[in-house]
């Protein structure tokens, strides 16, 4: 893998080829001065919040006693940074979507971090919604730091111009995605995108889904990608209807989900376990899982923080952010 082929999969790069394929999307440059915010390791502010969390009430006038803020003028207040600028483009282009968009970088979207969301969704209508899913993602971190990870070519990094990608919020079902890998052209493999649950109807269609597949990617796909090896994601919408998701780069910093890269790169293990007829059709080899006894937990699982941790970070609970105080007030006063 080329660091040219990683640049090849950017939003920006793909999507005007493709754009009667897939999800409408809208893609904004990114300032400097966002980018700058979005990597800054200080304490997680977010910036542009329209609607504090509100505070509750003391439960008594003991505890309202207890409770001492300080106004020293030394204090330091976190305050996020404004972009009023950006912050208009973003939300005029939220409102041309239908008020509601799926965001990513030029390659990642947020997805480990949708825990930390109010509706623990990707789904966001403001900036801020944005701004704290991006900040607490190590995809989206990645994006900016090592985006050409796993490239063999020594070449120096080319200047990157980082773009906010904005897609139309669809309500997609796990269990029509399916990830596709091409090699030189040619699609060698389908796995099921959800592997870690079981959808019944892809084991009973998954012929059905194969060919479904081939047909989309040898009439849309095959030849037109600027490479001859890549990988692309797919949904299967339930009139059969296939529209495309993404491109990924064909190499190890994409997730091979039910294939391991050896195999992909040797094609070893690559053939299709269909009937004689879809054989003799070259068929790509096609993985989902098989039973609700391969299930497995999210790989995203890793990524999050306990629940007391969040509360707290976003100020859904006033009542642990008081006990928090109580403890680091006791802390003091016992040292």
């Amino acid at each position: 893998m080329k660091k040219e082929h990683v640049l090849h999969c950017q939003f920006s790069a793909w999507y005007p080829l493709f754009r009667s394929l897939t999800i409408k999307s809208v893609i904004l440059p990114l300032p400097q001065n966002v980018k700058d915010y979005l990597l800054d390791d200080g304490t997680l502010v977010v910036s542009g919040r329209e609607d504090p969390p509100a505070r509750s009430q003391p439960d008594s006038d003991d505890e309202a006693e207890e409770i001492q803020w300080s106004d020293d003028e030394n204090t330091a207040t976190l305050t996020a940074p404004e972009f009023p600028e950006f912050t208009t483009k973003v939300q005029e282009a939220i409102n041309s979507l239908g008020g509601s968009v799926f965001p990513k970088l030029n390659w990642s979207a947020p997805r480990d971090a949708y825990w930390i969301a109010m509706n623990s969704s990707l789904k966001c209508k403001t900036l801020s919604d944005i701004f704290l899913l991006f900040k607490s993602s190590d995809f989206i971190t990645r994006d900016f730091t090592q985006p050409f990870i796993h490239c063999t070519d020594d070449s120096p990094d080319p200047c990157m111009e980082y773009e906010l990608v904005l897609r139309k919020w669809c309500e997609l079902i796990p269990g029509a995605e399916f990830r596709c890998f091409v090699k030189e052209n040619k699609l060698i493999g389908i796995s099921q995108r959800d592997y870690t649950q079981y959808y019944d109807h892809i084991s009973k269609q998954k012929e059905e889904i194969c060919r479904c597949i081939q047909d989309f990617f040898k009439k849309h796909i095959q030849y037109k990608f600027l490479d001859e090896d890549f990988v692309f994601d797919i949904y299967r919408d339930s009139r059969g209807k296939v529209w495309l998701i993404d491109f990924n780069p064909f190499g190890e910093v994409t997730d091979s989900l039910l294939f391991t890269w050896d195999e992909l790169l040797s094609g070893t293990n690559l053939k299709g376990d269909f009937s004689e007829e879809a054989l003799e059709q070259d068929a790509p080899a096609f993985r989902c899982t098989n039973s609700e006894v391969t299930v497995q937990p999210s790989p995203y699982l890793s990524y999050r923080l306990p629940k007391d941790f969040v509360d707290l970070s976003t100020g859904e609970d006033a009542h642990k952010l008081i006990d928090f105080l109580k403890l680091k007030r006791n802390q003091q006063e016992d040292d």
